[in-house]
């Protein structure tokens, strides 16, 4: 732990390397099934994020995703002509568009899924739980910002 106190410049690009390279194969796995149905990491984020967040409005998604509108229209529109995604307005404000998984894509969500868990599943079952938890800890300030 007394190294951790110093970092130095090696050490944090080490550790955005090993991001890097955990991002990279994570997504990996599902490539072939999203490229099955023409869909690509775009897609692969928003799918993720509906079913992480049954009912998130658009507007709340463009948000998480931190892209434009015309980048989530489009990918949208291709879920939805797919059957994988489901837009219906809020009873309480029909103004806002809200996103749910169809059957469909419950179903294409748990594939692309499935194809990711081994890893992540495997990664964590070999850590110990105080790993784990300071894992998620870090990975939690590293989303929060630079502060």
């Amino acid at each position: 732990m007394k190294d951790l106190l110093y970092l130095k410049d090696e050490q944090i690009k080490d550790c955005i390397q090993l991001l890097l390279y955990a991002y990279r194969e994570t997504f990996s796995d599902p490539v072939e099934i999203l490229k099955k149905n023409s869909l690509g990491p775009a897609h692969h984020r928003a799918l993720h994020l509906v079913e992480r967040n049954e009912g998130i409005s658009v507007n709340e998604l463009l948000l998480k995703l931190k892209i434009t509108k015309q980048s989530l229209n489009r990918v949208l529109k291709e879920l939805k002509k797919l059957k994988i995604i489901k837009q219906l307005k809020d009873k309480n404000d029909t103004r806002r568009k809200l996103l749910y998984l169809d059957q469909n894509g419950k179903k294409f969500y748990n594939e692309v899924f499935e194809s990711q868990k081994k890893r992540i599943f495997n990664a964590l079952r070999k850590s110990d739980s105080d790993s784990v938890i300071k894992f998620k800890e870090v990975l939690k300030k590293i989303i929060d910002g630079k502060k």
